[in-house]
């Protein structure tokens, strides 16, 4: 998930009443929902290192255990050395709440990447396998608006507060509104969610049991949420496989993944014989059941794809593929692969999901 979701998944915690554990609470539970995302300083190293390395080891078994004890060891310092040299007389922060309020925070946040298709390696340093949820977008604004209501109403007491998050809610109506990725239906919902928060704000204040009880309906309405949503991929995944079986197509495999704010759509990958078919299913349209894109090859690589699969310029993206696919072109100098996960990239469009190997007579990788 993107860290704005990560972020208020840590708000909202700390919203339910978490923060009175033990000073620094706050600041635990947002640090922590982000911690594992420190591998994303890897990406300045090029996108398919960042690939390789990316929901990997920080994300990893071993990381969980890890990373806690390392907050907890940074909000102490901090606590000892900062916080109580300013203010003598505040109380001290607590070690096991402390510890308590770390484990779950970092935790969280491999369970919401692996809640998208993109994956995260829940075993490494271990087992490098990919898991994947396939429930929700990895941009989500429905987990956007659940998160973000209590926050507003505890963080809009001052004009700062009121400034950062009409800045926020600004920014992410942008996002929703303006691209064509999201229907009109939910740029509407979108609409009449922000207007409910505010006018929960207008009327009713920001009392902490008020902000206590709204924090705990959105923590749980989010855990519906995403319990529906997994359940919609896997009726998804049955009904496009039954629906394609009766058209006569022989399916092996099938993947449903969300769309961007369309909970009651998924975009189905279905694997057969020499080809990838893409089937829409959307249970709000009079036709559920649609063919998308159209379909593409599926076939084992020949030795100018094995030869683009192994240069090293591809190592992370080879390592991240989950359905692969490619388009070989002949050259003056050789060859150009381009190489797909569709997943993302069902096109020679740039982006995520594509990578290009250029090849000599010989098969060797040109370049870098």
């Amino acid at each position: 998930m993107d860290n704005l979701a990560h972020t208020l998944v840590g708000a909202t915690l700390a919203e339910t009443g978490l923060k009175r554990w033990t000073p620094l609470g706050t600041a635990t539970l947002l640090i922590g929902a982000n911690l594992p995302d420190v591998d994303g300083f890897i990406s300045f190293a090029g996108e398919d290192t960042s690939l390789l390395f990316r929901r990997g080891w920080t994300h990893g078994v071993l990381a969980m255990g890890v990373l806690p004890w390392v907050l907890v060891g940074a909000m102490l310092l901090w606590d000892a050395r900062v916080r109580r040299r300013r203010h003598p007389d505040a109380p001290p922060a607590r070690l096991w709440p402390l510890v308590g309020l770390a484990y779950l925070s970092v935790l969280t946040h491999p369970a919401l990447d692996w809640l998208n298709t993109y994956g995260v390696r829940l075993l490494m340093p271990f087992d490098g396998s990919w898991f994947y949820g396939d429930a929700l977008f990895i941009i989500d604004p429905w987990l956007w608006l659940l998160m973000a209501a209590a926050a507003v109403l505890a963080h809009t007491r001052t004009r700062r507060g009121i400034t950062f998050w009409a800045m926020l809610g600004l920014a992410t109506s942008a996002l929703v509104l303006v691209p064509d990725l999201a229907p009109a239906a939910a740029k509407v919902a979108w609409g009449v969610g922000l207007a409910l928060i505010l006018g929960l704000r207008l009327a009713a204040g920001a009392p902490v049991p008020l902000v206590e009880r709204v924090a705990g309906v959105c923590a749980g309405g989010l855990l519906v949420y995403i319990g529906a949503m997994l359940v919609g991929t896997h009726v998804a995944e049955r009904q496009a496989a039954v629906w394609l079986r009766a058209r006569g197509f022989s399916v092996e495999r099938v993947m449903a993944g969300p769309l961007p704010a369309r909970p009651f759509a998924r975009d189905v990958i279905a694997l057969t014989p020499g080809q990838y078919l893409f089937v829409e299913v959307d249970w709000l349209a009079g036709e559920r059941l649609r063919f998308g894109d159209p379909p593409l090859p599926r076939e084992a690589p020949g030795p100018i794809v094995q030869a683009a699969l192994a240069a090293p310029q591809v190592r992370g993206f080879r390592n991240w593929l989950r359905f692969p696919a490619w388009e070989v072109h002949r050259t003056d100098e050789g060859w150009r692969v381009v190489l797909l996960d569709v997943r993302y990239s069902r096109s020679r469009d740039t982006g995520i999901g594509i990578a290009t190997v250029t090849l000599d007579r010989e098969l060797r990788p040109v370049g870098r």
